[in-house]
């Protein structure tokens, strides 16, 4: 647990002196309040285009404050996922190619304890970028356009936070053997292959960890979002990914 301690310190210390900690969060805010201005003033942006047909706005309603916050959550599921696909995709593999896991790997330090450390300081730099974005778009939501549910925003945005350490974890798996850009690459193709699934197929993907997304919604805009099947399959998802980074990064993996 100490070692595993003092891995978790120095990732957060690298977090910050690479400016992590300060750009995600910053991104995740920006994309949270976009949606509730862009909602709020789309009149107005149109008008000013110049391209608007007569009558075009005169129909246009302003959606409910849950719907809203719901797409506030879902723009995390584009730009949000590159950003931590982006962010993460040097967590092992930077260090294999550089020759600092071999240094590390001749100290008493597991291979599990290096993963968990990673993956927990990857963790909370997502709960502090998703939180603060989630708190930026509910409060502009609640200022522009109706009163919000703060316990349902906070369980919606844990819903979405759970689909979006899925993504952080395949991405710490791949960067175990393949340098970053594919392992960013791989991890989002296999996301989007999910999402795909759910939206072409529902009935045979809505048990996948790609569920929780609308369960996340479901949970904003009808009070609904609990099915079992895309919670579990997201924890199972995020085990096998911690059990195969650990495996891989033992010292017969390394990179010659």
């Amino acid at each position: 647990m100490s070692s595993t301690w003092v891995l978790y310190r120095k990732e957060m210390l690298e977090m910050a002196r690479s400016y992590k900690l300060i750009w995600i969060p910053v991104v995740f805010i920006i994309l949270g309040i976009m949606q509730p201005l862009t909602t709020y003033y789309l009149p107005e942006i149109l008008k000013a285009s110049g391209d608007v047909p007569p009558g075009l706005l005169e129909g246009y309603e302003i959606p409910s404050a849950a719907v809203v916050m719901a797409q506030a959550l879902g723009q995390y599921g584009t730009i949000g996922m590159l950003v931590l696909a982006l962010g993460s995709m040097n967590t092992l593999a930077g260090e294999r190619y550089s020759g600092t896991m071999e240094l590390i790997l001749v100290r008493p330090v597991s291979p599990a304890a290096i993963v968990i450390a990673k993956w927990t300081a990857q963790l909370t730099l997502l709960v502090v970028a998703l939180g603060l974005g989630a708190a930026g778009a509910a409060y502009y939501t609640e200022q522009l356009i109706g009163s919000l549910s703060w316990g349902e925003v906070i369980t919606a945005s844990g819903v979405y936070g759970l689909w979006l350490i899925c993504v952080v974890s395949a991405t710490l798996l791949f960067s175990a053997f393949l340098r970053p850009p594919v392992a960013a690459f791989l991890a989002l193709a296999l996301m989007a292959g999910l999402s795909l699934g759910l939206s072409l197929l529902p009935t045979w993907f809505d048990w996948t960890p790609a569920g929780l997304s609308g369960l996340s919604a479901g949970i904003l805009t009808d009070g609904e979002g609990f099915r079992a099947g895309p919670y579990l399959s997201a924890g199972v998802l995020i085990l096998i990914c911690l059990v195969g980074a650990a495996l891989l990064t033992r010292k017969n993996n390394l990179p010659n």
